[in-house]
């Protein structure tokens, strides 16, 4: 990325100062990059175990499949999701509070004995499930902050700083170099002047 400036001092103020301000703020987008990471890993992680015991619990009510051939699904729905928001590193993200389900009645006396608890168990199997996409979207909407952050944290540290150092530099050298002429252009009037002058008397 080309840098635009002048050969000033003003130009090179204003350089100084986007310099200062990109070098304060990459210890800070690091963190930040690095704290996404964690939790990037951490909710891959939750909903990973959050899939395993999803499975398990599947597994677990397996051999009672044929039981659950009498069960009906019409029983239980869910009515509501309630959730908060959280924020983490600045990026929110969807925090599960509760599922609130909605049972219709049913008579125990015509239903078999473990209708109760196949009941709570669906209502646990889907409380997995929704938890799990829970973190799901939490991944996913951290993983995109953390390549957003990423890309600045390069921009910054690859390309901006040292392209305004270079930039600064080469205004440094130049103002240098043109009080240096001037300074000799001083001498050499001076020099001429004396000479005249010697000439003159």
């Amino acid at each position: 990325m080309a840098i635009k400036f002048q050969y000033n001092k003003i130009s090179l103020q204003n350089l100084q100062k986007q310099l200062k301000v990109r070098e304060r703020a990459l210890p800070t987008l690091q963190s930040k990059e690095a704290a996404l990471r964690v939790e990037v890993k951490r909710a891959k992680d939750h909903a990973d175990a959050l899939d395993e015991k999803l499975r398990q619990a599947m597994e677990d009510y397996d051999s009672m499949s044929r039981l659950w051939g009498e069960f009906d699904p019409e029983l239980v729905s869910v009515e509501d999701v309630k959730m908060t928001v959280k924020k983490i590193a600045g990026v929110r993200t969807p925090i599960l509070e509760e599922v609130v389900f909605d049972i219709k009645p049913f008579n125990l006396v015509d239903k078999p004995a473990w209708f109760m608890q196949g009941i709570q168990v669906l209502e646990e199997m889907v409380r997995i499930s929704i938890e799990r996409e829970f973190f799901l979207r939490k991944m996913k909407l951290l993983d995109y902050a953390r390549k957003k952050t990423t890309q600045k944290v390069n921009l910054y540290e690859k390309v901006q700083i040292p392209g305004y150092k270079e930039a600064v530099q080469k205004i440094k050298r130049f103002l240098e170099d043109e009080e240096n002429l001037s300074k000799s252009a001083q001498k050499i009037v001076k020099k001429r002047q004396e000479q005249s002058k010697e000439v003159a008397s």
